[in-house]
């Protein structure tokens, strides 16, 4: 049996306020990215995950049938989320809120995408980092990516 599709709110996602962390390393970002993998094999799912600290891709994991065709849309996804500071998801459900479709919107699309599948992560406030995945429609792609973050971060509230 499928899982139905996550159904997602832009309020809902602005009430679950951003990620704020209190560090965020190039080890910090191989767990996450080891917590996000083992997400991604426990629900079945076929997704790529990407972690950019920066402008560093530090983590990479491509699992099920995903391949070099998923670069551009990891690639895409994070690009929206750095340069608006919020997840891609939440930018495409903002933006449908308007009546005007993103992909009308002055940008290069084929280097912004605005599907759900990235979230920063902040440190002081200041965005430090992506997690993005790409594979499965795009709300399970956001839904896959912040599991493995609200598990990142009660792994390391519990120390």
């Amino acid at each position: 049996m499928t899982r139905p599709l996550p159904e997602y709110a832009a309020h809902d996602l602005e009430a679950a306020g951003r990620v704020n962390l209190s560090h965020f390393t190039k080890e910090d970002a191989f767990e996450l990215g080891t917590i996000a993998a083992q997400v991604i094999i426990e629900w079945g799912l076929s997704l790529a995950v990407d972690i950019v600290i920066g402008d560093d891709l530090v983590y990479r994991a491509k699992l099920g049938n995903t391949n070099k065709g998923n670069d551009e849309w990891l690639a895409g996804k994070a690009a929206v989320a750095r340069h608006f500071g919020d997840s891609s998801l939440l930018i495409r459900l903002r933006q449908e809120a308007t009546g005007v479709p993103f992909t009308d919107l002055e940008f290069d699309h084929g280097a912004m995408k605005a599907h759900g599948g990235s979230i920063p992560l902040y440190v002081g406030g200041e965005l430090v980092a992506t997690i993005t995945m790409s594979g499965e429609p795009d709300v399970v792609d956001h839904e896959t990516c912040n599991e493995a973050v609200n598990r990142y971060v009660a792994h390391i509230a519990a120390g």
